[in-house]
């Protein structure tokens, strides 16, 4: 079977250009699938995309699919003939429906007897009749929230449709999409070579964009030349940029043909908060600024045109003149700002509605304040707060926290939010404390985003999070499927991170208790809601640990049973599970940790499957030496077990735990537990009850496979 190279590219209007990338790598993943669905076989995808295109290669598709052998299976056996042999209808129909006669058939013996079978073989279909719909089930599979409509075509696509182009072994596929027929023509740079170009091959396609077209087609090239481009141009100029990884995307998805050139600002806009300045240029306007080699902004940009201007001046002084007002706004913004400190403008915060039933974002202060000066009394009892002023830093960052929200500032850059707050904070003569919390109740922000550093910082944003979440599900608004407009997962997984990676031994089921009394709305059940958000929040622990995100553990090291060995166990502290976890894994390096884990499941079994509840143990009752020796050693055990379990030394606990396995090994050896002596056995179960308890302070091993 021969193979040949494919290429389907689809001419648009200019593409959103922060899903280009997202687009761009769907439509080949989409693609690909459906080969594969196809039974097709092939060699690399390659995918390109450009404001104006979205194509994709295959290299080496085959020309049609491959044989294959296909069954059908037909009547029983036994209602297929009569006594004599002759075929009774159920076999004539089987018969018909294969188009063959009835000694063709076969039977196939199964564990339910005997059936009519027919084996053929069933050729393989031509690439080229169902290349087509591939391509169409794919872009129909493009992830477009909302898709438009132009003209009178029924078409429908994220931007207008221009022209289609299907090249496969050297012809046009014949195909009518998205409103296109498809070509062998493409279009090259909107200014530079509209004109239409033809692709002899798709081998031909990428160099001949390139060369003719005024087109660099892919986007990964694209984006390294931007990024030497502006590298060269920063470093012509005695700097070096700042290229923001975000920024690079959306730039990339803006041009066909990237040339650079370098603008300038006045100096006087470097007194503005460094991220203003960062901000106005990125954010708005796309450009690369520049630092100087100590790390000072420089009063210059980069900018990346679409097109080789003959007169580059002119470009240069049009970038230079879009950006000279934004960063006058952004100076009035700074100097009006400042006028009114934060404190005054906390009233106004009445004004500003946080969500219907929960009041304005001034009652919200008055709750995440209420509740971070209880965690700093909970905190100092376990020792992470020392005496001072901290209470008054988490209160009055509490009361500021979102005041820089009614900024001229932050209203044109709302992600300025708490960064603004701490310039202003520092402005107004509040402590550091308290500027950096203001900042920090951001953080993190994302996966893998930075946490709050400061004690302060950290206290409000746990207050933060606590009462968002408390507040949303006391008003029935928790997430659903895929739904979650209020972020409440984000959340739960940013409140445990701070917890778990800055050590906040925190009783978390309380608090979560603590928030929900703090709501305006009433709860009719709060300690059933407490309990349904304690498992919401610990339940993205699973994810935490499980997909690599903990920085503790390697992506693999903890696996579903060794989490669930603890999650069974309910920690009310997200730091005492992670405390627990780590335990139970160096645990389970020890060679006794197989053998007991065994022993637990065994016993957790045993004791399943009796309704015999005894506790007390009478050592008199005692017959045999391996459940003597077994009662001495958990005896020992227990003594000294409380005391480490209320220090959390469970690495400690499962240590002395591990001296279990011989006497354990020979109880289960020597004694049977399920005797007729009524006293005898319920003896035994105290007994093994009394073990179990011991394990279960730290982890349900039960739960832990044998290997």
């Amino acid at each position: 079977m021969s193979n040949a190279d494919f290429l389907v590219e689809l001419g648009t209007e200019e593409l959103p250009p922060k899903a280009l990338r997202s687009l761009m790598q769907a439509f080949a993943e989409e693609l690909e699938a459906g080969l594969d669905d196809a039974r097709l076989d092939h060699g690399d995808v390659t995918s390109y995309a450009s404001p104006r295109r979205l194509a994709v290669i295959v290299e080496g598709l085959a020309n049609a699919q491959p044989a294959r052998e296909v069954e059908q299976k037909g009547p029983p056996v036994r209602i297929a003939f009569d006594d004599s042999g002759a075929p009774l209808p159920p076999a004539l129909a089987f018969a018909k429906k294969c188009g063959v006669e009835i000694g063709a058939l076969s039977r196939v013996s199964t564990d339910k007897g005997e059936w009519l079978s027919y084996s053929a073989t069933e050729e393989g279909q031509a690439t080229a009749d169902l290349i087509a719909d591939i391509v169409e089930s794919a872009l129909a599979k493009l992830p477009i929230p909302r898709r438009m409509r132009w003209g009178d075509s029924e078409a429908e696509f994220v931007r207008p449709v221009h022209w289609l182009l299907m090249l496969f072994d050297g012809q046009v596929v014949p195909a009518m999409l998205v409103g296109r027929r498809a070509g062998d023509l493409t279009r090259g740079h909107r200014f530079h070579a509209p004109a239409e170009l033809l692709v002899p091959a798709p081998a031909d396609y990428e160099q001949k964009l390139a060369t003719d077209g005024y087109v660099i087609a892919s986007f990964a090239r694209r984006r390294d030349q931007i990024a030497r481009l502006v590298r060269d141009a920063a470093e012509a100029a005695g700097g070096e940029p700042v290229l923001d990884p975000a920024v690079l995307d959306e730039v990339t998805a803006l041009v066909e043909w990237p040339v650079a050139v370098t603008g300038r600002f006045d100096a006087e806009f470097l007194d503005l908060p460094e991220e203003v300045l960062v901000s106005t240029l990125q954010a708005h306007q796309r450009y690369f600024p520049v630092r100087e080699q100590d790390g000072q902004l420089m009063p210059l940009f980069i900018a990346i045109s679409n097109l080789e201007s003959r007169e580059p001046e002119k470009v240069v002084a049009g970038n230079e003149r879009v950006i000279r007002p934004r960063l006058a706004d952004a100076a009035f913004f700074w100097n009006k700002d400042r006028q009114t400190p934060l404190i005054e403008r906390r009233d106004a915060l009445k004004d500003v509605v946080f969500q219907r039933d929960l009041g304005s974002l001034y009652d919200k202060s008055e709750r995440v304040a209420t509740l971070a000066h209880e965690l700093v009394d909970a905190e100092h009892a376990d020792g992470h707060f020392e005496h001072g002023v901290w209470q008054e830093w988490v209160v009055r960052a509490a009361h500021l926290a979102k005041t820089d929200l009614l900024t001229e500032m932050v209203g044109e850059f709302p992600d300025l939010q708490g960064r603004m707050g701490y310039y202003y904070a520092l402005a107004d003569d509040e402590a550091d404390a308290v500027a950096v919390a203001i900042e920090e109740q951001y953080l993190p922000r994302h996966a893998g985003d930075q946490l709050p550093q400061s004690p302060v910082g950290q206290t409000l944003s746990i207050a933060d999070r606590l009462d968002t979440l408390a507040g949303i599900f006391a008003v029935g608004k928790k997430p659903t499927g895929n739904k979650d407009p209020f972020a409440l997962r984000r959340a739960a997984l940013g409140l445990l991170r701070i917890l778990i990676e800055c050590d906040h031994d925190l009783d978390l089921r309380a608090f979560i208790g603590r928030a929900l009394v703090l709501q305006p709305k009433h709860v009719s059940a709060p300690g059933e809601l407490a309990e349904q958000l304690f498992e919401f929040i610990t339940d993205r622990l699973r994810a935490y640990y499980l997909d690599g995100q903990c920085p503790a553990f390697e992506r693999g090291e903890i696996t579903a049973e060794v989490f669930e060995a603890i999650h069974a166990r309910r920690p009310g502290s997200p730091s005492d599970f992670h405390a627990r976890l780590r335990a139970l894994r160096e645990f389970l390096a020890l060679d006794a940790a197989e053998s007991l884990a065994a022993a637990n499941k065994r016993i957790a079994n045993i004791l399943r499957g009796t309704d015999e509840h005894e506790t007390d143990l009478d050592p008199t009752l005692f017959a045999e030496d391996a459940e003597k020796q077994l009662h001495t050693v958990v005896d020992q055990l227990a003594a000294t077990q409380a005391e480490r379990v209320a220090a959390r030394d469970y690495r400690g606990v499962l240590l002395a735990l591990a001296g279990l396995r011989e006497p354990v090994d020979r109880f289960f050896d020597d004694v049977m537990v399920m005797v007729e002596d009524d006293k005898l056995r319920r003896n035994r179960l105290a007994l093994l009850r009394r073990l179990r308890d011991l394990f279960l302070d730290v982890a349900d091993l039960s739960v832990i496979p044998a290997t």
